[in-house]
This record gives structure tokens, sequence and C-alpha cells, in this order.
């Protein structure tokens, strides 16, 4: 992004922290954490009545905008700076370089998705994109910016309950036959439980046993409390993974994976780049291949699965996807390539939807502006919002342990605007209790001007202060995804 400014582009930032890239940028947006949906139709509203959309792509491509004309009528610069505390003026320039630009992309992050109305927010940047045509072409698009290395390749492989790999649905009959061949076994058509309601499901006794690999909930699921205390209870936990982790401690039976230097295989980039990825190393100690585990279990629990190779296991992607189908370890070996990707000829897609959606035309969804779950009160009159810093990774169960991150950003700490500070009579670096209905956690204090008046920011990474001691359990109802970035907590002095 940084390169594209160079090089002429425009680049808008909204974003509730002052973060590093807002220097490169030539417009911040600082809205209140929570209230995207407001900000995006107030940007909707300005290009509508300055006449900024893509009439011939909304009349070709698309279905049901006259449904959100009476929603963003309403969400004039007005009424949305006093929901968002962004400036009118700002809003109106953002709709300009926006609506007015040949070619604009949107990249969204868990800012956007971390949310109990994530789905509506991605709905109403949805709604933008079609609005002003900017789908189906190069340089534009709603881009997820993934969260960790290869999230994309997880999900593109079936790391949901309700798919199988390449989002063929388990409640299909034909899709439910095809992998029974494939596979020479009966299988459900059941949509499973996701990660937070296997927690749920745990704690009523529905759910006995759990194999966690690759992840640590106790770190990285809201109320964490709640998460050990699920996870302490429950008959029987396997976690898999490359160091012990605090959900390792919790566990049965730990089994020490390999990192990414340690076997073959693929990872898959946001924009669906499979790239190769090859051994260098030899694991350390025990440490087996994830696939080795997991055919070695499969072995014990009656299920005789053939002694595969990576490239073996891609190649049966190919064969029961058809958006892999043209790609083989030949292929990528000097480059990657992109899905689909149909045959051997193909060289892959660089951006999708060029003619056509999946589902025909692109249809506008109405979205209503509605509150964060939590909100600030008299008793806890701070709003938290969480999120990653640059030299730390996750739940730091790795970038912790290198002494050179570490000693850049060694512990824990509450970013707080200087007027709170000032009322609060909270001096840099003096450690403070932060408090929400969930929990409390000690911390220093980080005097700065990054969050707006009245919102403070924690870093998720530090396990001695964890963030998520406080944040709110409660999800999307349609995405179940929990809502991180907005809870209501008090700071006092120690």
């Amino acid at each position: 992004m940084i390169k594209a400014v160079k090089k002429g582009a425009k680049l808008i930032i909204a974003d509730p922290r002052k973060v590093p890239l807002v220097k490169n940028s030539h417009l911040w947006l600082q809205q209140l954490p929570g209230t995207d949906v407001a900000l995006i139709n107030g940007i909707m509203h300005v290009i509508y009545k300055e006449g900024l959309m893509d009439k011939s792509f909304i009349a070709e491509r698309t279905e049901d905008f006259e449904k959100i004309i009476p929603i963003i009528e309403k969400f004039t610069p007005e009424v949305v700076e006093k929901i968002t505390h962004v400036p009118q003026d700002k809003i109106i320039e953002a709709a300009r370089i926006y609506g007015g630009a040949k070619n604009a992309g949107v990249y969204y992050t868990m800012g956007i998705t971390q949310h109990s109305h994530g789905t509506d927010n991605v709905f109403s940047l949805a709604n933008l994109v079609l609005m002003t045509g900017n789908i189906g072409k190069p340089n534009a698009g709603l881009n997820p910016l993934r969260g960790q290395n290869n999230v994309q390749g997880s999900s593109d492989m079936a790391c949901a309950p309700n798919v199988y790999p390449g989002y063929q649905k388990v409640d299909d009959e034909a899709v439910q036959k095809k992998f029974e061949t494939a596979w020479g076994v009966p299988l459900s058509n059941k949509v499973g439980l996701n990660a937070v309601e296997m927690m749920y499901a745990a704690e009523a006794g529905k759910v006995k046993g759990m194999y966690i690999m690759g992840e640590n909930p106790v770190m990285s699921d809201p109320d964490k409390e709640h998460t050990e205390k699920v996870l302490k209870d429950i008959d029987f936990l396997v976690v898999q993974d490359i160091f012990m982790t605090e959900t390792g401690r919790l566990a049965d039976v730990v089994l020490p994976a390999t990192c990414f230097a340690e076997k073959e295989g693929t990872f898959t980039n946001t924009d669906r780049t499979v790239q190769r990825v090859r051994k260098a190393l030899e694991p350390p100690g025990d440490a087996k291949d994830d696939m080795w585990i997991i055919t070695e279990l499969s072995k014990r629990l009656g299920y005789e699965m053939p002694n595969t190779t990576a490239e073996t296991v891609f190649d049966e992607i190919g064969s029961l996807w058809v958006n892999m189908k043209g790609m083989n370890y030949r292929r990528l070996e000097k480059s990657g390539l992109q899905w689909p990707c149909p045959d051997e000829n193909h060289p892959g897609t660089p951006y999708l939807f060029k003619d056509a959606f999946p589902r025909g035309k692109g249809r506008f969804t109405p979205v209503e502006f509605r509150p964060s779950e939590e909100l600030p009160d008299d008793e806890y009159p701070l709003m938290l919002t969480t999120g990653r810093q640059l030299f730390h990774y996750h739940t730091g169960t790795m970038s912790r342990r290198v002494r050179a991150l570490s000693t850049v950003s060694p512990k824990a700490y509450v970013e707080i605007h200087p007027l709170d500070a000032e009322r609060l009579s909270i001096s840099d670096g003096e450690m403070l209790k932060v408090s929400s209905r969930r929990g409390s956690i000690v911390l220093k204090a980080k005097v700065i001007k990054s969050p707006d008046v009245g919102v403070v920011f924690i870093p998720f990474h530090f396990k001695e202060a964890a963030a998520n001691e406080l944040t709110n359990p409660v999800y999307d109802p349609i995405c179940k995804i929990p809502e991180f970035k907005v809870c209501a907590v008090k700071i006092e002095k120690l």
C-alpha cells in the first residue's frame, strides 16, 4: 500500500486508532469502535446524492439496489458524525475520493469482522463495492486481509463445519456422495459446530473431548476465564502444537508437531495464490509432521489411511475441487498460481467475478446500524478495543520467544488518550488495573493520542495481562465471530 501511494494512489484509512500507516494516507477516518455500518452508509449516502454510482454496473450486474436507498438516505453526514465522531467534511471527502476513482479496492481486517454485527459490516462494504462497480476488474474488489498465514488455505481445505474442501456443502447430497466415493466411507450430512459453539457445547456436556491443533484458545478466545474452565472440565483434551501453550498446559495429551520449515506442502495467500513450501530442517526431538500424526491417529481409530505424501494429497485436492484441478507441484515449482485454475493450460485467475458472480447477479443487502452489545456506562466508563501490534504475532507463542522482538516490545500495555489520563491522574508508564464485567488485568499505561478520548486499546499477545480476560463473548449471529473489538471497562490506579 505504501508503494502504491508513492506511485500516486490515494489511501483512505478508517480505524479507531492512529495506526502507523496513517502517516502514509491521504485521509484518516477515526470512527468509534463498532460504528462501521453507520460510517459506510454515510459514505454511500454521499456517493448516491452526488451521482458517483456506476449506474450501468448496478443495472447489468446487480439486484435489489432500490432496497438500500431508504436506509442510506437516512445516514446524512450530519447524522453519521454524531454516531461515529468522524467529521462531516471527512465523510464527504472519503466518498468523493472512493466514488471518483477509476479503480478502488477495499481492504478490511478483523476490525470489521470481530463484532456482534460483523456480518453487517461486511454486507455494508459489499454494498459500497457493488454501488461503485469496483469488483470484477483489476486493482479493485472487496479484499479480506487474513489474520494469520495460510488462513486462506485452511478455509479452502474445509476448516469450517459446514463444508468439504473447496467450499462444497456437507448437506448437499451430490457433494456428500462424491466425497464418500473418494474416501470409501459413509459421511454425515449434518453441519457441525464452530469453535465458539464447541466451547458452549462442552460446557453443557454435549462435547466430551476436543482435539485442538495449532490454536491457543485460552489466549485467543473471549472471556479467558470461561474458556479455561471449559477446557479444565472437559473429559479429554488433545493439543497438537510446535510449542507448549497456555492451552497445551491443560491437555491430557500433547502431540509435538513440526513448524513450516520442517515439512512439505503448500500455503495459500489471501489473493488465492497457492505457493510451495519446502522442508529446510529436520524437526527437533519427538516432533512429527502434522500429516504423519493425523494418519497414525486415523489408523489407531480404525480408518487405514494410505501412506501418502504432501504431493499426493495435493493431487487429490485437484481431483475433488475443480478450482485447483489445473495445479500440480511441477507447475508450482518456480512460482505460485491463483485459483480458479481448472486445467493444466490455465494461467490462474488474478481477480474474481469478471463476467458474473457465482449466484448470477450481485445482491445489495439493506443494513441498519445497531450498536455494539456492551457500551460504556457509569460503572465501566471507557470503551476497550483489542488487536495486534507490529512486533508480536497472535498469542505470542512464537514471537515472544524471539529475544530481539521481546526487547523492543517486552510487556503488555494499555493505550489511553492524554485527556483521559489527565482526568484520571495517570502518568505514562504507571501500572494500572483494567477491569470489565468478566475479569481484570494489571498492565502499564501508555499515554498516547492513538486512540480517541474515551477509548482504550490493549494488544492481546501478552499472557501475563491477557486482553481476553476482559472481552465480551457475545458473537455475531450469522458467522459466530466474537465481539473482540468493543467492550466496556474501567481503569484504576494501583
